[in-house]
């Protein structure tokens, strides 16, 4: 019988750590306006502030792979979990601008190996009827992350001098939970198997699992397992040929999630709020409003994502992007703000992002790549995704004050008709589905 309770209970720890990543992406929102104004900060610096972490995750994301085929899953989280608190204190005691960009950069390493190692662990210790639920926890913390960081914001408010460093440091009191709670958990099983050759102890792991299945799932990750545990595969290797499927989904499939907008909007959402004419404190309640709907729809996307499956949430969110976008493009362009139209829109448009995007990517990524290359498959994907993230959001203010927002966010929509197309005619169902099956089907096809 299969153990729910600890299965949840892995997951949501290592899922902390999206918790911190979501935390981490929102909480700069709150602050930068007065960072600006304390420092005498230019558009393009504050943007290069911001855009720091990112540059961060860009590294995180892209070497975190190397960690956790060596060293492991668990002990690469762990050294994550240390990143997340180093950042928050230093961040919050950062005397001038070059210190709290060093300290965001630090944070940004961890959340773009977090991004890469905990979907894949969540991953390897699910079964395939729970895995899109289990391993879209990590989504749900991120959301979860991205709301507290925008309620603690709106409660902290702008009326004291300094509020944002109470802002940056707040994120220390989870960094601390999470590393105490990372030592619970155990290794993946699998990196056992195909990184180690460790069977028998990923046997008593799969037996706390499910006792009723331990044998054939060792069966199956062994028959699936062709590494030569004597060498470890290259970079070359991978970029060989025989993965050229999984790498173009993944590469593609965290391009569209960029070139939706999404981290302008989350990063920047006080701005923009208040370039339709919004108060300070109005444009901070909208952002948790912004909070508010990502987690709503994030929920509803974990019910549906093992049921509907994957490409069905991702044609809602292709529409719900298109429609919306286009509609804020209108909106900056006849310069209409009525009310609170444009806050509507981007709650339409955040509710698009978290049952679509939001859901699906951490999942899909993580389970498109075969066992023995899946940490270099998890650094492509979330590799590709902190690139643009850094390059929209590290010029997103620039560009708005040289375009205006009509331009920018035609231009989102634009990209969001491609991303229609790619799940039509390239994004292959994942559902149900086993990670070694998956295996099969994806380097055959390719």
């Amino acid at each position: 019988m299969q153990n729910n309770t600890k299965l949840v209970f892995w997951s949501v720890t290592v899922a902390l750590g999206g918790f911190l990543f979501g935390f981490d992406t929102a909480v700069i929102s709150g602050g930068e306006q007065e960072i600006q104004q304390l420092w005498g900060l230019s558009n393009q610096m504050i943007g290069q502030m911001v855009a720091m972490a990112l540059y961060g995750t860009i590294i995180g994301a892209l070497l975190g792979g190397i960690p956790a085929d060596r060293i492991g899953r668990k002990k690469t989280l762990i050294w994550i979990s240390i990143l997340y608190f180093v950042s928050a204190v230093g961040s919050a005691l950062a005397p001038e601008i070059y210190s709290l960009m060093f300290f965001r950069f630090i944070g940004g390493l961890g959340v773009g190996a977090s991004s890469v190692v905990a979907p894949m662990y969540i991953s390897e210790i699910s079964p395939a009827s729970k895995r899109g639920q289990l391993t879209a926890l990590f989504q749900f913390n991120i959301v979860l992350g991205i709301l507290v960081a925008f309620l603690s914001n709106y409660l902290i408010g702008t009326a004291d001098p300094g509020a944002w460093r109470w802002m940056l440091g707040m994120e220390g009191f989870p960094a601390a939970a999470f590393i105490i709670m990372i030592f619970m958990v155990p290794e993946s099983p699998r990196w056992l198997i195909v990184k180690e050759g460790r069977v028998e102890e990923a046997r008593k792991i799969l037996a706390v699992i499910n006792p009723a299945t331990v044998d054939a799932s060792l069966a199956a990750i062994t028959a699936a397992d062709t590494t030569d545990h004597s060498k470890t595969i290259g970079i070359g290797e991978f970029f060989s040929g025989k993965y050229r499927l999984p790498i173009l989904l993944a590469f593609l499939f965290a391009l569209f999630n960029q070139m939706s907008g999404i981290n302008a909007v989350i990063y920047f959402a006080p701005r923009i709020f208040n370039n339709t004419g919004m108060g300070d404190d109005a444009a901070l309640l909208s952002s948790v409003g912004i909070g508010v709907t990502n987690l709503v729809f994030t929920m509803l996307g974990m019910v549906l994502i093992d049921r509907m499956g994957r490409r069905f949430l991702m044609y809602v969110g292709s529409f719900g992007y298109i429609i919306s976008l286009s509609l804020v493009a209108w909106a900056f362009f006849s310069n209409q703000f009525n009310g609170y139209m444009v806050p509507v829109l981007l709650f339409v448009f955040i509710a698009a992002h978290a049952i679509g995007q939001g859901a699906v990517i951490w999942v899909f990524i993580s389970e498109i790549f075969p066992n023995e290359v899946r940490a270099y498959g998890n650094s492509l994907g979330s590799g590709t995704h902190w690139v643009f993230a850094a390059l929209i959001a590290g010029n997103f203010v620039h560009l708005e004050g040289v375009f205006g927002g009509g331009p920018i966010f035609a231009f989102f929509a634009f990209m969001m008709v491609l991303q229609l197309l790619f799940v039509w005619k390239m994004m292959p169902e994942t559902k149900g589905v086993s990670l070694e099956e998956l295996q099969r089907r994806l380097i055959k096809e390719s």
